[in-house]
């Protein structure tokens, strides 16, 4: 789970270099925007996710994520006050190893999984 006090490591992706480094589908006006504080670090076999202040956004984000064994571990920290955010992750044969609602809070592993370059999908409506 989030830990306030913990930094996330020099790797971390900030909402400026997310626009440059994955792909951003917008199907509507309201998207996440700096007050969002949209954090998002795909370190090798270990993805943090963080995003505050989220209501009825509506926005796609997909990111890659290098795992080197057979699961992940999935760590999410989110204030949605209205909306969903479904986080979808596929392994490198694209089996769905993880799918839950952002707003759950479900951090751990993943399920097993082929190693590889996964693909992380997140649909916020």
């Amino acid at each position: 789970m989030y830990n306030p006090g913990r930094r996330f490591p020099v790797q971390r992706l900030v909402f400026g270099a997310l626009v440059a480094a994955v792909t951003i589908g917008c199907s509507g006006s309201n998207v996440i925007g700096p007050e969002n504080q949209l954090e998002a670090n795909t370190a090798t076999d270990n993805f943090q996710f963080q995003v505050s202040s989220l209501d009825n956004v509506t926005q796609s984000l997909d990111y890659t994520w290098e795992i080197t064994g057979t699961q992940g571990v999935v760590d999410i920290s989110q204030a949605i006050s209205a909306g969903s955010a479904m986080l979808t992750v596929t392994d490198a044969d694209g089996t769905v190893v993880y799918q839950h609602d952002v707003r759950d809070d479900n951090d751990g592993d993943t399920a097993v999984g082929v190693a590889g370059v996964w693909r992380i999908a997140l649909q916020l409506d």
